[in-house]
């Protein structure tokens, strides 16, 4: 017999494992979920590896109020379907209460302001783990995350203040005040993350499919028609076959064109493809250290 596994099956039991340590290790830990396909996959993976038993931990949304209509009503179904406590936290509160101002100019964005209201989520429910889906491929600053990221008490990530993680051993050690991120799909790359989905058949927003819509072309990225958009002078919206390779904040979230409607069509775009799926984010556009800036402050 074969007890070889394959590289899906391992990175599954390494994600799992994480995920259960996480539980073993910290007393309120939560997981990250935005309704986005990463999130989607840890969730699953969660499920699976406390399964028949329900999730000992919530899902954390951190909404920014500026989403797609497509990514709530699956994050509410989604949620519903598989057992689990959601709770949302909200930019535009973070807003209202003086805690957070929102952007200025011709394309304000709330993606950097999720940085304050999560940090205040942690605190008003004192989480001291929380489980994210970042991977390693998406940008580069991800690259530099260990599987257990130590956060300081003011939530902030130090890339040189990490502990080293040797023979599958995560220091989750933490002073009063203090948290961790932890990145169970770290070892993930985006074609391992739509392989997965294929074979375990998970349900997706349809947003990542190809569908006609209504798009601006700014800057190189193609932004949807959405409340949260105004047109410049010069600007108009077009119809054009598109997908997301990504969802967040409509605001800085791009389409793609493609022709794409089933995952076997989009696995075969994605190993083809040389631009990373955040290369569509015009929020990671606004200067080569944006993404590293944004988690020293706090962000995700």
């Amino acid at each position: 017999m074969d007890y070889r596994l394959s590289h899906l099956q391992q990175l599954e039991s390494e994600a799992i494992y994480i995920i259960r340590e996480t539980a073993a290790q910290f007393e309120r830990p939560v997981l990250m979920f935005s309704g986005g396909k990463d999130s989607i996959t840890l969730a699953w993976l969660a499920r699976k590896a406390f399964s028949p038993g329900k999730l000992p931990f919530p899902l954390l949304h951190v909404d920014t109020g500026h989403n797609f209509d497509e990514t709530i009503v699956f994050r509410d179904k989604f949620i519903e379907d598989i057992g689990a406590k959601l709770i949302v936290a909200s930019v535009q509160e973070s807003i209202d209460k003086g805690r957070a101002v929102e952007e200025k100019g011709p394309n304000p964005s709330r993606n950097s302001l999720q940085s304050i209201t999560l940090l205040d989520a942690i605190e008003e429910y004192k989480f001291d783990g929380a489980l994210g889906g970042a991977r390693r491929d998406e940008e580069k600053a991800r690259a530099k995350e260990r599987f257990f990221s130590h956060r300081d008490e003011f939530g902030q990530w130090e890339p040189k203040n990490q502990r080293p993680e040797l023979w599958d051993l995560f220091n989750g050690f933490k002073n009063v005040g203090e948290h961790f991120r932890i990145f169970p799909l770290s070892n993930w790359t985006e074609l391992d993350i739509w392989m997965y989905l294929q074979q375990e058949k998970v349900p997706l927003p349809p947003l990542y499919f190809a569908h006609k819509r209504k798009v601006v072309n700014r800057d190189g990225v193609f932004l949807a028609d959405t409340p949260f958009i105004s047109l410049g002078s010069n600007e108009t919206f077009e119809e054009k076959m598109v997908r997301f390779r990504t969802i967040g904040d409509a605001t800085c979230t791009g389409a793609v064109l493609s022709e794409a409607n089933s995952i076997p069509l989009i696995i075969d775009e994605i190993a083809s493809t040389r631009t990373t799926e955040r290369g569509g984010r015009a929020d990671d556009k606004r200067s080569d250290s944006a993404m590293e800036d944004r988690k020293k402050q706090g962000y995700f």
